[in-house]
């Protein structure tokens, strides 16, 4: 054998035998390299297609080990790893379906990407043909905006198709009217679009002889028309025109794609039966409420007094305080039950940050930013009627419940044992983990008699409503059930929203921008923990420490996966859902 081949033949052997974990990191590693690579362009064709071979490839690497000689632990690592690949390949489908979708009103897009694609492959650029190809842009995009114009004004039926443009200067003499939607996505897209252009023009300029003499003119018409045409899309035919007030824009995605989401989530129902779910627990919220009710002197009425609790905020300026200290408390309560193990560090490391006026269009409820819980309160740039419903949306008692879910035992300590254990698995986070454990703590916390007053009974239950409500209002709309208004009616007429937090709420819910599960994983995954608290912590084969414990050692991770570990449940390569939770749930 030839010395020189000793070396590759060695590393082989060593990658053939390497556990999941590295592979992992490995992974990770080679995603986030290829995302900066192509970080200029944004999704194009040629960017979509090597992300998807590397995919494959990584596929391809994790099926060659052999799966029964891992461990238990390395088992969970391989199916994790196999349920992320699956899900990011069907991931890169749906990217490419959004770029034929929105295709028809920007034609134009391949002239920028072909530029920007040259640039990350290191093509030698020739000035005269990139000046060629850029040339006709603003012409094609102000053509593009005039006929977009006129579809307008005639107010085309739905029995209009679109054209779809095979080149930037293909004559079209109609095309359709995008949806609100439609419009809003194509204005980001050519504001993306832009900057990348904007990008690309920078490396050049003022480095390469002659570029400018070529390339200032097409570029800046090119940016003056991208501009103005992302403008027109979003004012006029999104309807966005006022930020603090923009409409309710989202796509229904339909059962089947909600169906590949909660397989990949591993969650066995189907949203019918999710719904279903949620109902239940919020007619057990509901008869709670009115026992609280009852205890306040206002009858079945909890409505009522839910408005009294709601009354119960603190003077402009206190919040910031009021927060700290039901952070200590609740870290005393816990260390007191001796419930889960909170180390000092992180007891010591955490503050709080007030959330802008602007923010609160988006977040009208305190949240967990990696260290601090960001506060959201009146603040004096608000309008009256503002002020007040962000004070009554964050009153006392219900800032006694979300204080721990954000802190600890919630967010906090979750975020500082994942960094401390398998941290490897960060890249497996799902909702149903990291928002189902802090929705967990607030059951928790319930049954263990942490509420002391009727008064923050109801403000706990509030919460929890809202979280039942969650599923049923986002699942409705994915199903195409219900619309916008419809959803945020719902919250202010069924859970007693003030209409300013109902608002916000549903614009982050529709807008797309994470999983349309993610508000589901609240109150679905707190509902699995208490399956499996019943299943281990009930059955004495854990204590209340060594359960909460040993779900924070093993990552934000599926908690079926989670359930199979603390159980010793044997995994195959293709580990499927099939642990029905709800089952083991009932209602007193």
């Amino acid at each position: 054998m030839k010395r020189h081949l000793l070396p590759f033949l060695f590393a082989s052997a060593i990658a053939a035998q390497v556990p999941p974990r590295v592979l992992i990191e490995q992974y990770v590693a080679d995603v986030s390299l290829l995302r900066r690579h192509w970080a200029i362009t944004g999704d194009t064709t040629k960017s979509l297609d090597r992300e998807q071979l590397m995919m494959q490839s990584w596929l391809q690497k994790l099926s060659e080990l052999e799966f029964a000689k891992l461990t238990p632990t390395d088992q969970t690592d391989y199916v994790l790893m196999r349920n992320d690949l699956e899900g990011s390949l069907r991931h890169l489908s749906d990217r490419h379906d959004d770029m034929r979708e929105l295709a028809p009103w920007l034609p134009f897009r391949s002239i920028i990407d072909g530029l920007t694609e040259q640039r990350v492959l290191g093509t030698p650029l020739n000035l005269e043909k990139a000046a060629s190809a850029l040339a006709p842009l603003a012409r094609c995009v102000t053509d593009l905006q005039t006929k977009l114009k006129a579809a307008k004004e005639k107010k085309p039926d739905a029995k209009a198709t679109s054209s779809k443009p095979t080149d930037a200067t293909k004559k079209d003499t109609t095309i359709a009217l995008p949806t609100a939607h439609q419009a809003q996505r194509a204005a980001e897209t050519a504001d993306a679009l832009r900057e990348s252009l904007k990008t690309w023009y920078g490396n050049y300029n003022g480095f390469l002889p002659d570029f400018s003499w070529w390339m200032k003119q097409p570029h800046e018409e090119s940016q003056k028309a991208l501009e103005g045409y992302a403008k027109y899309l979003r004012e006029e035919v999104a309807g966005i025109k006022d930020k603090d007030d923009a409409p309710l824009l989202g796509k229904a995605l339909g059962a089947s794609r909600l169906h590949e989401q909660l397989v990949h989530e591993f969650i066995p129902y189907s949203p019918d039966e999710l719904i279903g779910i949620a109902e239940r627990e919020f007619a057990w919220c509901e008869t709670q409420m009115k026992k609280a009710a009852q205890e306040m002197k206002v009858g079945d009425d909890w409505k009522r007094a839910l408005l009294r609790v709601k009354l119960q905020y603190v003077r402009p300026g206190e919040q910031e305080t009021f927060v700290r200290a039901e952070g200590k408390r609740a870290m005393e309560f816990v260390t007191k039950h001796d419930l889960v193990t909170v180390p000092a560090n992180c007891a010591e490391w955490w503050g709080t940050t007030m959330l802008s006026p602007q923010a609160q269009k988006q977040i009208p409820y305190a949240a967990y930013g990696g260290h601090d819980v960001l506060v959201a309160y009146a603040n004096e740039a608000m309008k009256h009627e503002d002020k007040m419903m962000s004070m009554r949306g964050n009153n006392r008692p219900f800032m006694r419940n979300v204080v721990p879910h954000e802190l600890i035992p919630g967010h906090h300590l979750q975020r500082f044992m994942a960094e401390r254990h398998l941290p490897y698995r960060g890249g497996f986070s799902t909702p149903f983990y990291v928002e189902g454990w802090s929705l967990y703590w607030e059951m928790r916390l319930w049954d263990l008699g942490y509420q002391t007053t009727p008064e923050d009974r109801i403000g706990a239950l509030f919460w929890r409503m809202h979280r039942c409500a969650r599923i049923i209002v986002t699942l409705k709309f994915h199903l195409g059930q219900v619309k916008p208004a419809e959803m945020v009616q719902f919250l202010i007429d069924r859970v007693g929203h003030e209409k300013f937090g109902a608002t916000s709420e549903v614009r982050r819910f529709i807008k797309g921008d994470y999983s349309p599960l993610y508000q589901c994983g609240y109150m679905l995954g707190g509902l699995q923990l208490m399956a499996l608290h019943r299943e281990m912590v009930g059955s004495g084969k854990m204590t209340e420490k060594q359960f909460h414990d040993a779900i924070l050692h093993l990552g934000p991770i599926p908690i079926e996966l989670v359930r199979a570990s603390l159980t010793n449940q044997p995994l195959t390569p293709d580990f499927k859902t099939s642990w029905e939770f709800d089952k083991a749930i009932s209602r007193q």
